[in-house]
């Protein structure tokens, strides 16, 4: 269960990290201002960070459901 939980946190960390050098592109290519960049950056943060929460919270229930709790 931890491993697949896992993969699943990596595999999110992942499209963050596409998501980022898109942006990056974008801002490097002036498709988009510093300030939506800024903006774009912290939303996928927020976007990773509640995904990663609701992964984490499964695991949570599913470690007490083997464990009988």
């Amino acid at each position: 269960m931890h491993k697949l939980t896992e993969e699943g946190r990596n595999s999110v960390r992942q499209v963050r990290r596409d998501a980022n050098e898109r942006l990056k592109k974008l801002l490097k290519d002036h498709k988009i201002s510093e300030d939506d960049e800024k903006k774009g950056l912290d939303e996928v943060q927020k976007l990773t960070d509640a995904h990663i929460k609701h992964i984490d919270d499964l695991q949570k229930k599913k470690d007490g459901e083997l464990l009988g709790k």
